[in-house]
């Protein structure tokens, strides 16, 4: 039976702001409690007053009936853009970026170069391996990402950008990203005025800035010196690209246009591969057809692009990954004309914020939501099939929705079977499953990891 959504819930300051500035995921309890009947919530957050969307269908009027009325501006949105550029989508520069991007990860870019990106991923496992050697604990949460900038240098900046340098810009952004922190969490501070990691924000912002305009520029003079580049790494591409009046995007927007896609290619995988490996040991029955399909697929290795497609277990692994810690665990907009939104009048100048953190935890959409289950996204499943299309958020949706869901997919699989096929990690301490909060959901704790070597025979 559909459920009625007409009502307004209101969660009072004093009821949120305490447990949100103690526990900021307990916070976000609280609001999935309030909402649990289907029901809008509205923060009482000082001056701000957000809506917060959790259901599927509210989702898709605000993301894909009427976007235009819902615009990426203010709270997120600002201080992410000081970092990655103008987030907005407001003009023909932003839309031709897109196209780009569209064009560098879609299928048939995929399929030639999966067998890079798998090779890729193999030699910074081999690397790995170095640092493992008899028993030594490793920092997932500092190895992953590294894995994760070999892989995305190596597909998408090519010869532009150095391996050290690729290191030193994904540490950098990884340190922006949680200098953001307190902003996020406190919306209703001006800008202007001073906060905690403001300075530690404008030093990684420095050091971003640093590595990727010396890349443009010598960019533009190769592109001077011989003509239009013909490169396939995204800082070609860009310079290549035109809006349908001709316009050309600028040294600044070349910078924004590699930063940006460096931002989202290795965020999010970073922080799923980092914690996947506490997810599969409290989970002994998932990790254990994820070892039988590895050993199957791929053997004693190495992992190759044409394995890549046959993991179709593991994809499913990394998909429920993101259910349960999808890392835009919120996505705010800006309400441009008043609108109603299930029966629930909004204002124009008001803020709705979409929670894939709650949406991926509606009991009615995801039984036993809190359980880890990758056959909620076996292919082809009446499940999958029946599932209300806004349902699943970790991509996002409608116009904005990320472009990269097919090489996350293809890089996690390759990360994770280039492991196993070789490995049996194990936790060196409990990992809590709390995440914690930041510009994305990620581990509260280090992720401290040791390699067993599987034995030659295996």
């Amino acid at each position: 039976m559909p459920v009625p959504f007409d009502r307004l819930v209101t969660v009072p300051f004093r009821r949120f702001a305490p447990r949100f500035a103690r526990d900021p995921l307990n916070g976000i309890e609280l609001v999935e409690s309030a909402s649990a009947g289907g029901d809008i919530v509205r923060l009482g957050l000082g001056p701000l007053r957000p809506y917060v969307l959790s259901r599927p269908e509210h989702i898709e009027h605000v993301m894909a009936a009427n976007p235009g009325n819902y615009v990426r501006e203010g709270w997120l949105w600002e201080p992410l853009s000081r970092l990655v550029g103008d987030t907005s989508g407001s003009d023909g520069l932003w839309w031709k970026k897109r196209e780009v991007y569209q064009q560098l990860v879609n299928g048939p870019a995929l399929r030639g170069f999966a067998d890079d990106l798998a090779a890729t991923v193999v030699g910074a496992v081999d690397e790995l391996t170095d640092r493992a050697r008899g028993g030594a604990p490793i920092n997932a949460s500092e190895e992953m990402p590294r894995i994760v900038y070999r892989a995305i240098t190596k597909v998408l900046l090519g010869s532009r950008i150095s391996i050290p340098h690729a290191d030193r810009l994904g540490d950098a952004l990884r340190v922006a990203s949680r200098a953001m922190q307190p902003r996020l969490l406190a919306p209703f501070v001006p800008a202007r005025m001073p906060w905690p990691k403001d300075r530690e924000f404008t030093r990684a912002l420095a050091t971003v800035n640093g590595i990727a305009y010396p890349i443009v520029e010598q960019a533009q003079a190769d592109a001077d010196k011989d003509g239009s580049p013909e490169g396939t790494d995204i800082v070609s591409r860009l310079l290549r690209a035109r809006t349908d009046d001709g316009q050309r995007f600028t040294r600044t927007d070349l910078r924004d246009g590699m930063v940006g896609l460096f931002t989202a290619g290795t965020e999010t995988t970073g922080v799923a591969m980092a914690m996947v490996w506490a997810v599969l040991e409290n989970n002994p029955d998932v990790a254990a057809r994820v070892y039988d399909e590895v050993g199957r697929v791929v053997g004693a290795g190495p992992v190759t692009g044409a394995h890549l497609p046959e993991l179709v277990y593991t994809r499913q692994v990394a998909l429920e990954m993101l259910r349960i810690y999808p890392p835009g665990w919120m996505l705010p907009r800006m309400i441009k004309q008043d609108d109603v939104i299930g029966g629930v009048p909004v204002k124009a100048g008001g803020l709705i914020v979409l929670s894939p953190y709650l949406t991926h935890r509606l009991a009615d959409v995801w039984p036993d939501p809190h359980r880890f289950d990758p056959d909620r996204h076996t292919p082809g499943s009446t499940v999958v099939r029946e599932r209300h299309r806004y349902a699943y958020l970790s991509f996002g949706a409608g116009p904005h929705a990320c472009v990269g869901r097919q090489f996350f997919l293809l890089e996690a699989v390759a990360i994770i079977a280039a492991l196993v096929s070789r490995f049996r990690p194990r936790l060196a301490e409990p990992v809590s499953s709390k995440p914690r909060l930041g510009l994305t959901l990620g581990p509260s704790t280090p992720v401290r990891l040791i390699l067993d070597p599987l034995p030659a025979s295996a």
